[in-house]
């Protein structure tokens, strides 16, 4: 599958949130969480442009992620692809583009994954560690350097 990433702009973000709401329906259902409204809004409330990268196949957005370097780590806060590119091994392709980069750079990588989202059997696949968990999220750290 040919794609194309490329930096967010502050027009696309109520695009992203919809993906971001697609995307974590299922998860959110399982624990009984699931309120679009309330996910919108938390995702546009701490929408950065600058950090924010879009997945596109054929101008079609099918998913995004956020690159922040912080002092010591490098933080992943979003990573999603819409159902319908989910298990096509894209998300892989991104997350080892993004642990390359971060070994380049020198730090390790840290996120979080919403408790009993599938994502969580995603991260350890690709030799991430759980580092802590709370109420309702579990976070992870790749050591890539």
């Amino acid at each position: 599958m040919s794609y194309i990433i490329s930096q967010s702009s502050e027009k696309e973000c109520r695009l992203l949130a919809e993906l971001r709401v697609v995307a974590m329906q299922e998860s959110l259902e399982a624990l009984g969480r699931f309120d679009p409204v309330r996910a919108r809004e938390r995702f546009l409330s701490g929408f950065d442009a600058a950090t924010t990268w879009t997945v596109k196949v054929e101008q079609e957005l099918i998913g995004f992620y956020t690159y922040e370097p912080k002092i010591d780590h490098i933080w992943i806060g979003h990573l999603y692809i819409h159902p319908n590119y989910q298990s096509t091994g894209l998300g892989g392709k991104l997350l080892t583009e993004l642990m390359l980069r971060a070994k380049q750079a020198g730090f390790p990588i840290r996120l979080g994954a919403l408790k009993g989202s599938r994502s969580n059997e995603f991260y350890i696949k690709h030799g991430f560690k759980l580092t802590h968990e709370e109420e309702w999220d579990n976070y992870y750290e790749y050591k890539n350097c």
